[in-house]
């Protein structure tokens, strides 16, 4: 009986290792990332729509759409998103998700306040929206590109 249960213990080590592995992408990391957003989220396949100043792909995810902007060097530098519920932020934010659930635990919030923003030194993240229309973006500042308003990404 104790061998099997370290047996299960170290399988199920294994397996919380592996979606941890699967879900570190997003914010900050390559158009590789895309693919393990979309799986981490249980979405649908992506569509993508290219541009001049940056390629935008965009996906469905238990119904809230999921938005992610590549640079033109391939790098994600925002994502946006608007359904149901807010996206998990930890699978979009990537390596940025530390520094927003620090500076989120700072952010004072507002009673009655709708809308949310949160600024870190690397990463901004907005909220706002309704029950049943939730809505949200965050960026790296000094990764978007050259040209880009921040109004575009929505």
């Amino acid at each position: 009986m104790r061998i099997s249960s370290r047996i299960l213990c170290v399988a199920l080590g294994i397996a919380v290792l592996a979606i941890a592995e699967t879900a570190s992408a997003a914010l900050g990391q390559s158009a590789a990332s895309i693919a393990a957003d979309r799986r981490s989220l249980s979405a649908a396949k992506p569509s993508k729509v290219p541009g001049d100043r940056f390629e935008l792909h965009a996906y469905e995810s238990r119904g809230t759409t999921v938005r992610e902007y590549l640079s033109p060097s391939g790098q994600v530098f925002a994502v946006a998103w608007d359904g149901l519920t807010h996206p998990d932020l930890a699978v979009l934010l990537g390596t940025y998700a530390d520094e927003y659930r620090a500076a989120s635990r700072e952010t004072p919030r507002v009673r009655g306040q709708r809308n949310r923003r949160v600024e870190a030194p690397h990463v901004v993240v907005e909220m706002w929206g309704h029950m049943r229309h939730l809505q949200g973006r965050a960026y790296a500042p000094s990764l978007v590109p050259p040209g880009v308003d921040l109004d575009e990404i929505k």
